[in-house]
């Protein structure tokens, strides 16, 4: 279920951008990328990437298990990590198109990496826990919704 979700806020940053609800930071006049770029910042790249902090540090067993892991120190690093991007998610939501492609590069590089590591223990390991497969839709759907409005939506 709790990776159903991270999916989820991927999708309700979309919805919400498509019906034009204002966002954290928006200003008069901006157009659909920005909206939706503020959107992505605040859910699935802040929001979300905190909880994934949370998830990984206060409910390390439990995150483990969902994904077909044990328990270990670098889950804690994750959480860390996470806390980190999350804040700089949220705080890149008010700010413009040059902290958007950092928070973009960064959680680009993470999520894809994470991303291949799943696939891979999906082939090696035959690991089909929900955390380790459901969350492809999150690893690689994010980083190609920031990319798609850098490029797509000229916020470069």
């Amino acid at each position: 279920m709790g990776t159903w979700i991270t999916a989820a806020t991927l999708v309700i940053a979309w919805v919400l951008a498509l019906l034009g609800v204002a966002p954290v930071g928006a200003e008069p006049g901006d157009d659909f990328a920005v909206t939706a770029m503020r959107w992505m910042m605040c859910l699935p790249a802040g929001a979300m990437v905190i909880v994934s902090g949370v998830m990984h540090t206060f409910f390390a067993k439990k995150t483990a298990a969902m994904i077909g892991w044990q328990t270990n120190g670098f889950q804690y690093e994750i959480g860390f990590v996470s806390y980190g991007m999350g804040i700089a998610g949220l705080v890149a939501a008010t700010l413009g198109s040059q902290a958007w492609l950092i928070v973009s590069i960064a959680l680009s590089v993470f999520l894809l990496g994470a991303a291949a590591n799943h696939i891979k223990e999906m082939v090696t390991d035959r690991n089909f826990h929900p955390g380790n497969t459901v969350i492809l839709i999150y690893d690689i759907g994010l980083p190609i919704s920031l990319w798609a409005l850098l490029l797509g939506g000229n916020l470069l």
